[in-house]
């Protein structure tokens, strides 16, 4: 083990920080200052270590893949290199740098112990804390003013995990960052990556605009992850998909099965419930238990994300211009409260999604490319100023919502509406019992369109996407299925004899995201 990892993380584990951040003048604009940053820490020994190798060691934003540039600087650990950078780009040695990052795990704890260290051998000081409260608010506010930041953070450890690549970068778009300044030559790349709806296209506009990012360094990114789907002995998928679990594919649950208890009853234990309120799924579609069974889309994807067939549409079509998209309903299609699901359900949603804060930045391109809208019976008209390339994965993936039950909200408060403590969807699953922070119970939907479902009853417990009592639960039998980037999760897990692990590969980069915004005096 590399001598400088082992120190650090012996002394330094339950560290606590003091908030401190860069005064007006901010280094980490200076792209050499990111560079050294990236060449001072040791991903290598960190993967091979602390994630006991159940992760690759990132170049870019983008994984590997047919997307992936070639060719790279994997800026691979050299301090010596990094010590140059800085006093090229006059570091001031004195200041102390604030990371920040929204993970509860111990794994993230030693990793900001290791970073500690490693960015100390070279001349950089930096403290850590995890953000409370509104954490995508603290991470994404953007500049009030142009030479002041609006985010209070030097560096945030965070993650991507991309519905289409070209989330890892739109988000760059002048403008739109709240720790990348604008840049004519990047947006100028990011229009490219845009622009058509061809894969060998999109393919070259990626690659350069990776070995643009590979120098800039807006984001430094460490390491890509697998997404680990963990199944009891006791359930069975009768043939169902795997694939990328944070969002919605064709997996076929209506026909899972699990062993009967005592009473001859199915019962499916998993996570993911709401502790307070249930998370609305238009910005992660796919995350939460009840967005995966409670909800149905237009389209389905598999597992790979790439869109499949119709759910709610039985029959859906794009001009050869790409510009005009039909979605054509099923008959007789219902909300659990048994009211109809119409077209003009799934119209008010895209009109209401796009007044809402904070919605999967997929959708939002989408639908800001929509001109207009139309319905004839059944079949819903998009008629598009341009042509989007995600039109379809956009489709598999958005939930449409009762009307009748939200048509009165305020967009700005959709989170906050009482629909959002026991919802009514459309999916395979309806709610049957909420019991706040304790659990839910789910049964199966009798006038489902796609058939009734097998499984007599999903119980789930309160979580979020890092679920701090999975190998307590999987342990006790009180949890059959789920998912984990978790490493020390997947290897407790894997020491069960009555539970399997099934790895998937995913878009998701975790990375440093730079401030590089110029910042107010110290408080």
């Amino acid at each position: 083990m590399n001598k400088l990892f082992g120190m650090a993380i012996a002394a330094a584990v339950g560290m606590t920080s003091t908030f401190a951040y860069a005064e007006r003048v901010n280094q980490l604009s200076d792209e050499r200052v990111r560079q050294a940053i990236a060449y001072a820490i040791d991903m290598d020994t960190i993967v091979d270590t602390l994630f006991e190798g159940k992760a690759i060691v990132a170049d870019s934003m983008i994984p590997n893949g047919s997307f992936k540039a070639e060719g790279l600087n994997a800026y691979s650990y050299n301090p010596d290199k990094a010590r140059a950078l800085l006093k090229e780009a006059g570091w001031d040695d004195s200041q102390v740098l604030d990371v920040v990052y929204y993970y509860g795990d111990q794994l993230t704890a030693d990793l900001m112990v290791a970073m500690q260290a490693y960015l100390g051998d070279v001349g950089i000081q930096m403290t850590y804390r995890k953000l409370e409260g509104d954490v995508g608010g603290q991470l994404s506010k953007l500049p009030t003013a142009e030479d002041t930041s609006g985010i209070e953070w030097d560096i945030a450890y965070g993650a991507k995990a991309a519905l289409a690549l070209q989330e890892y970068y739109n988000g760059y778009k002048s403008g739109s960052s709240s720790y990348a300044p604008g840049d004519a030559d990047r947006d100028a790349l990011i229009a490219r990556i845009n622009a058509s709806a061809d894969p060998a296209v999109q393919q070259d506009a990626f690659k350069d605009f990776e070995r643009f990012e590979n120098t800039k360094l807006s984001d430094i990114p460490l390491y890509y992850q697998q997404l680990f789907i963990y199944e009891s002995a006791r359930m069975n998928r009768n043939g169902g998909q795997y694939g990328n679990d944070q969002f919605n594919y064709d997996w076929g649950i209506t026909k899972w099965t699990v062993e009967p208890d005592a009473n001859g009853k199915e019962v499916l234990y998993t996570n993911t419930a709401p502790a307070q309120f249930f998370e609305h799924p238009w910005l992660n579609p796919g995350i939460y238990v009840f967005s995966k069974i409670g909800l149905d889309r237009l389209l389905t994807a598999n597992g790979s994300l790439a869109p499949t067939g119709g759910q709610l549409a039985e029959d859906y079509s794009v001009s050869d211009d790409g510009l005009t998209v039909t979605f054509d309903l099923k008959d007789g299609l219902t909300w659990h409260d048994g009211a109809p699901l119409t077209a003009e359900d799934v119209l008010w949603s895209i009109e209401t999604a796009k007044k809402v804060p904070g919605i999967n930045a997929v959708f939002q391109s989408t639908f800001e490319a929509i001109e207009s809208m139309s319905v004839e019976g059944d079949v819903i008209t998009l008629n598009m100023s341009q042509l989007d390339p995600n039109v379809f994965l956009t489709f598999s993936q958005f939930a449409p919502l009762p009307k009748h039950l939200l048509g009165d909200v305020n967009p700005a408060e959709f989170q906050q509406h009482p629909f959002w403590q026991n919802p009514v969807g459309s999916g395979p699953y309806k709610i049957a019992e909420v019991q706040m922070n304790d659990y839910v119970r789910f049964v199966p939907f009798a006038d489902y369109h796609g058939g009734e479902a097998n499984i007599d009853e999903i119980v789930a417990f309160p979580s979020g996407e890092n679920d701090g009592n999975v190998v307590t639960n999987a342990a006790s039998g009180r949890l059959d299925f789920g998912f984990t980037k978790s490493v020390a999760d997947v290897a407790s897990l894997e020491a069960m004899d009555h539970m399997r692990i099934v790895p998937a590969d995913i878009p998701y980069t975790r990375s440093l995201r730079m401030n590089a915004f110029p910042k107010a005096a110290s408080k």
